[in-house]
């Protein structure tokens, strides 16, 4: 359903595990960022209608997971500290086109967007599956049902403001470039991404 062209590596989640409060306050900032980016599409596109409509709620289900990782970090005596750089996501931008038409612009964006909660997703379900915390097991599967709901909700929207067949062939090609970034990246536990 995801299409995601190359799985995280499996070693992952075993330091991710290790490493469980880093992953909870990289988690928390990637919620925030989440509802933030949907304020950011309403108020960048608020002609808009059906895209206002379909990502007001989500906003406001991306702030209920931030907190819901608040409280997470509290359990374990923890607290947020400063946003970190997502450098998955800034690589992932990069493959935005700028200087096109908004509302090709538009579709890439939501794109963008729609790989960021599949890989989320994917990295949750890996969560919820491999790490010993079975209360934490639950956390996630939850938030992989709801991450992976987030994914087809973008897709379908950038599926209203340019056809299907240009929607596919862009999404295949981000999701190539997505491989790409994975395979490239450092190996880290303590980030989501």
């Amino acid at each position: 359903m995801l299409g995601l062209k190359l799985p995280t590596d499996p070693r992952w989640v075993n330091i991710a595990e290790k490493n469980i409060v880093d992953i909870l306050i990289d988690h928390a900032w990637c919620e925030q960022k989440a509802a933030t980016s949907c304020i950011t599409f309403i108020v960048k596109y608020p002609d808009h209608t059906q895209l206002v409509e379909t990502l007001s709620p989500i906003v406001t289900e991306e702030w209920g997971h931030f907190r819901m990782v608040l409280r997470e970090l509290e359990k374990r005596d923890a607290t947020l500290g400063p946003a970190r750089a997502d450098n998955y996501v800034v690589q992932l931008k990069k493959h935005e086109r700028t200087g096109d038409r908004r509302e090709r612009q538009l579709m890439d964006k939501l794109l963008i967007n729609a790989l960021i909660e599949a890989r989320s997703c994917e990295r949750f379900r890996l969560l919820s599956l491999h790490i010993a915390d079975n209360e934490l097991k639950g956390f996630y599967h939850e938030l992989m049902k709801s991450e992976a709901g987030h994914y087809l909700t973008f897709v379908e929207l950038a599926k209203v403001y340019m056809p299907e067949k240009m929607v596919d062939e862009r999404l295949e090609q981000l999701l190539i470039a997505e491989a790409e970034i994975i395979a490239n990246l450092e190996l880290r536990g303590d980030r989501i991404h």
